[in-house]
């Protein structure tokens, strides 16, 4: 069974010398936005806190408006980073064609009330391994940068590490704002990392 939380990322070895050259520029209105964003999206997160240590439940809302928080970080990051050249939405929404995904399988029902209340102390191994998981996030954009700008590409296997730095992240930041009470995983059968470059890979078929 795969993890709540999915990410997915599309590879593409071509990449834009200019738009990365200037990736940090480029992503200050990035910036801006996320700094408001993330004070209402703090507001939600305690008001979740509360809603799901008083009565073992998050409203449907609250959810949806935390995990396009998540998202949008997600996005933000993947781009400010180099995983893709595609600039952002601003929103949270779930966009289909954006190359960086993230899908929520929705509230627990209940939520464990106890687990939510000492969330922080739970998290401490989930934040350390964040925090390395974010360095090694880094050393790999930088790599990235010089490869692309002097070359064009980005080779697969850079990729993949970031992709791996970056779905963890990710999928820390969903424990961490309550989304979900299970431990994340380093990746999971939904992580799209594996595979040789070509075309975007298929929509799965709906289930019928």
């Amino acid at each position: 069974m795969s993890y709540p939380v999915t990410f997915e990322a599309d590879y593409l070895e071509r990449r834009n010398r200019l738009t990365s050259f200037f990736r940090l520029i480029l992503a200050i209105p990035l910036f801006i936005w996320g700094y408001f964003y993330g004070l209402a999206a703090f507001i939600a997160i305690v008001i979740a806190w509360f809603a799901i240590v008083i009565t073992g439940r998050l409203p449907q809302g609250l959810y949806d408006f935390i995990a396009g928080w998540t998202r949008f970080v997600t996005r933000a990051t993947g781009y400010t980073l180099l995983l893709t050249d595609a600039y952002p939405p601003f929103g949270g929404g779930d966009n289909a064609p954006y190359p960086i995904q993230m899908r929520f399988a929705g509230p627990l029902d209940p939520y464990s009330r106890l687990k939510t209340f000492f969330r922080l102390i739970l998290a401490i191994p989930i934040v350390i391994l964040r925090y390395a998981m974010g360095i090694l996030l880094e050393i790999g954009a930088l790599a990235a940068w010089f490869v692309i700008v002097i070359t064009g590409k980005l080779p697969r296997g850079l990729f993949d590490l970031m992709v791996l730095a970056n779905s963890y992240t990710a999928r820390s930041d969903a424990y961490i704002y309550l989304l979900t009470e299970t431990y994340p995983p380093f990746q999971d059968t939904m992580t799209r990392t594996a595979g040789t470059p070509g075309p975007p890979m298929p929509e799965s078929p709906a289930p019928s």
